[in-house]
């Protein structure tokens, strides 16, 4: 399992995916779908664009993954969770064959989703990628329209070690004929997009060509983003998603829906207003700038790489604190020197770590971040960690919970309780 225990668990080739799938009848070709994969912002965008549908009135199936307490979060449909039984019949109906080809954890996951939704006559399925694109298990379907949200460093022992290199996996998603849009693009990435749409004869849209961003307001418990387009039309949205970084993946999001609306899906302007102001409610979405208490305010963001983390050194420069305490935990195969570069130096610090074999030890972490001028004390569980900070921090202090899907997976989080 990937998620557990890293690169070695994961299989660079869609051949099983393919052989499951047929398996069971190619479940992928019977029904609808919107292919979304980038670095950083998929699965914001992906539990956007998810709403949206839901408000709109669609039978809307949403695969996203890691997840954070419940193996079922990563398949839902209408905001619910695939129900228990149907986990359990599906591995029990694809035993033989998965006994013969011996899939991973995740391609036996993605067909299980393809099932679902095969079976429950979604109108339309939002698929995450894992990681990659190109060669990544869900790259089995024939979409709608594809979404590329950025183009950043992580998994470079998979993807390749330059933004080129990764830029051209992520672009292995574009398929013939079919829309592409693209929510943040660079020069080193530019120029691969257009030469891999052009040859599938793909449509290309950038997001930041279509919209400006022209103003952000952040508060504790939404995020107000002012979009002005080509025609110098503005509009305005509220999102209950508090991080300062949703203003680009909602512009990725709304160009996505104008592109959604000239296939003919009938989303209105109030249905995306609507959806927006309420994504974790309709879908289910933690571990973004996710407040879940106050006096002192706690926080649980899921960044782990470098631009997870520059994005987070934003918000915190807009946020208004005291003092700051960060409960950290990474695992090891993530650029952990590049990220500690990266964290603030004004924070005291609670070096922890997720219980699964990929995380780095809270000790070795604690030695790494010294050398970056990062001082704090280590602890064996999340919950101690933050139980400790709670205890430090004074009312108008915050406490931030991040580094890892998986240390934020641990945490005694109140919003899960329903």
């Amino acid at each position: 399992m990937f998620s557990k225990t890293g690169a070695d668990a994961y299989k660079k080739d869609i051949t099983n995916t393919v052989k499951l799938c047929k398996s069971i009848g190619d479940p992928q070709s019977k029904f609808l779908s919107i292919h979304i994969a980038g670095t950083n912002g998929k699965g914001s965008v992906s539990h956007m664009l998810a709403a949206i549908f839901q408000q709109a009135g669609y039978k809307t199936g949403l695969y996203t993954s890691p997840h954070l307490k419940d193996f079922r979060e990563r398949i839902k449909l209408n905001g619910r969770m695939v129900p228990e039984e149907f986990v359990i019949s599906f591995v029990e109906k694809t035993k033989a064959v998965t006994n013969e080809i011996e899939p991973s954890f995740f391609e036996l996951t993605v067909a299980m989703a393809f099932e679902y939704f095969s079976e429950e006559q979604v109108d339309i399925a939002i698929i995450e990628t894992g990681l990659g694109g190109r060669l990544d298990s869900t790259n089995i379907i024939t979409p709608v329209l594809s979404v590329i949200t950025n183009i950043g460093y992580d998994h470079m022992n998979i993807l390749g070690d330059t933004l080129e290199q990764i830029a051209s996996e992520k672009a292995g998603i574009i398929k013939k004929d079919t829309p592409v849009v693209i929510g943040e693009s660079i020069p080193e990435t530019r120029q691969i997009f257009i030469s891999e749409a052009a040859k599938k004869n793909a449509s290309l849209t950038f997001a930041e060509e279509q919209f400006d961003i022209t103003n952000t307001q952040p508060a504790d418990d939404r995020l107000e983003i002012i979009l002005t387009d080509c025609n110098d039309s503005i509009k305005t949205y509220i999102t209950d998603l508090c991080g300062y970084y949703q203003q680009k993946n909602i512009r990725t999001v709304i160009t996505a829906v104008n592109e959604l609306k000239k296939q003919g899906y009938n989303i209105e302007d109030s249905h995306v207003s609507i959806a927006l102001s309420k994504v974790q409610k309709l879908t289910g979405l933690h571990g973004r700038w996710e407040i879940i208490d106050h006096h002192p305010r706690v926080v649980l963001d899921v960044a782990h790489n470098e631009d997870g983390i520059k994005q987070l050194n934003e918000q915190l420069s807009i946020s208004n604190y005291q003092d700051l305490h960060i409960v950290f935990g990474m695992v090891k195969d993530k650029e952990v020197d590049k990220v500690l570069s990266l964290l603030p130096k004004n924070a005291k610090y609670y070096f922890t770590k997720a219980h699964i074999p990929r995380a780095l030890s809270q000790s070795e972490l604690m030695l790494k971040a010294a050398a970056y001028d990062l001082q704090g004390t280590s602890y064996d569980e999340v919950n101690e960690a933050l139980n400790t900070a709670r205890t430090s921090a004074s009312k108008d202090d915050m406490i931030l919970v991040t580094g890892s899907f998986f240390v934020v997976g641990e945490v005694d989080n109140p919003n899960f309780a329903h």
